[in-house]
């Protein structure tokens, strides 16, 4: 079957030149051409630009490109290697939102200290300034905590997320356990996906409220977010399943 430029626009709504340009970048296999010049497209050319328009959903445009340029060059392996680091990235970030609502259980309970505070108990480095005590804690450590650069946790000083107390001997800045829980969401807040001036907003309205209620919604959109995700992998697998199987 003989099909034209316009053939496989109609069927998405696309312009003709966005098919010349989808071939041009390699997610169309090349296309024969007329004895006049004009580009002549097959079946195996439409399951193409289906499968790469089921994979954009899930994957982004620039990974959807790659996985059918890899196909397309044979290198199936490559492209099921993308594939693996898109559904590895959503499992990571399903883990981010179980730490965010984890952060604002422990929030909601303000006399808990939070969990696996290391160096708890330890005693100070030689050398090294007394510490806070009362359960704080002074910017290197909870930077080294969170795999932070303590310019970072100063920047979001800046921005208004969190402020703590200086000492008044040292001037240095000291996390009360209450920091560190405002912290820990603000990290997890941010590795969600929230710039700096929503993340404060949210640990206002948060502290504001007395506990994590006012991020129900937010919470629901995310895990909406993520399931809707999900089943785009799903969708683009199986399209991409079907393209793996058309006849060249």
């Amino acid at each position: 079957m003989r099909l034209r430029p316009i053939d496989l626009a109609r069927e998405h709504g696309l312009s003709t030149q966005a098919v010349r340009n989808y071939e041009e970048a390699g997610i169309l296999p090349p296309a024969e051409r007329s004895s006049s010049g004009y580009r002549v497209y097959a079946p195996r050319h439409a399951a193409a630009l289906r499968t790469f328009l089921a994979l954009v959903p899930a994957h982004g445009h620039a990974t959807a490109g790659a996985i059918m340029r890899a196909v397309n060059a044979d290198e199936v392996e490559e492209a099921l290697r993308m594939v693996d680091r898109s559904h590895a990235q959503l499992a990571e970030d399903r883990g981010t939102l179980e730490d965010v609502e984890a952060a604002l259980r422990d929030l909601a309970a303000p006399g808990r200290e939070p969990a696996g505070d290391p160096g708890a108990g330890a005693g100070p480095r030689p050398g090294a300034a007394p510490g806070p005590g009362g359960g704080a804690t002074f910017i290197g450590p909870l930077a080294h905590r969170l795999g932070l650069r303590p310019a970072t946790l100063r920047t979001w000083e800046r921005a208004g997320l969190v402020v703590p107390r200086r000492d008044r001997r040292t001037g240095y800045r000291v996390y009360t356990a209450a920091d560190v829980r405002d912290v820990l969401l603000a990290h997890q807040l941010r590795r969600g996906g929230h710039g700096l001036e929503r993340t404060a907003r949210v640990l206002e309205q948060v502290r504001a409220a007395g506990g994590p209620e006012p991020l129900q919604a937010t919470l629901r959109e995310w895990h909406e977010r993520l399931t809707a995700r999900g089943l785009a992998l799903l969708a683009g697998a199986a399209a991409l399943h079907t393209y793996l199987g058309t006849p060249r």
